[in-house]
């Protein structure tokens, strides 16, 4: 098996405190910036930042899986969702920039053996990284940058 690995960055006209409200707001306007494929998101507790958990089923290129994300911050403006249920990890990180605030988003996983693992590694990273940079899209209009 191999790491698989999807990233998107954007830098957002906001100041990085907004940006990271927004992100760590997973109970309210964090769902602004849910893109059609994820479905059935729900909160199961907490609801902002570190301490959250929440669901979410998710659908693209041809798969379905549900997911269900604990969260922490290891760090200053940094959120890290891990599924329990595989090895699914995706960080989110806001970092100051002259022009606001630059925010990037990595997804990571180990990926399956085999043919169906090359083409997992070939195909889903690209896959993934247009949800999310459509997820960076919707960042920057919810926080007005």
């Amino acid at each position: 098996m191999a790491r698989v690995r999807a990233q998107a960055q954007r830098t957002i006209s906001a100041d990085p405190g907004s940006v990271f409200a927004v992100l760590a707001d997973y109970a309210g306007r964090r769902r602004a910036l849910l893109t059609p494929n994820f479905s059935d998101y729900e909160v199961v507790a907490g609801g902002t930042g570190a301490g959250t958990e929440f669901t979410y089923h998710f659908a693209a290129g041809g798969r379905e899986r549900d997911y269900h994300m604990d969260v922490s911050q290891p760090a200053e403006r940094t959120l890290v969702e891990r599924d329990r249920n595989s090895s699914l990890v995706t960080t989110w990180t806001v970092i100051p920039d002259p022009a606001g605030s630059r925010v990037t988003v990595t997804t990571e996983w180990e990926g399956a053996g085999g043919i169906g693992g090359f083409f997992e590694r070939m195909f889903a990273p690209a896959g993934l990284r247009r949800v999310l940079a459509q997820m960076l899209d919707r960042l920057a209009a919810e926080v007005g940058g």
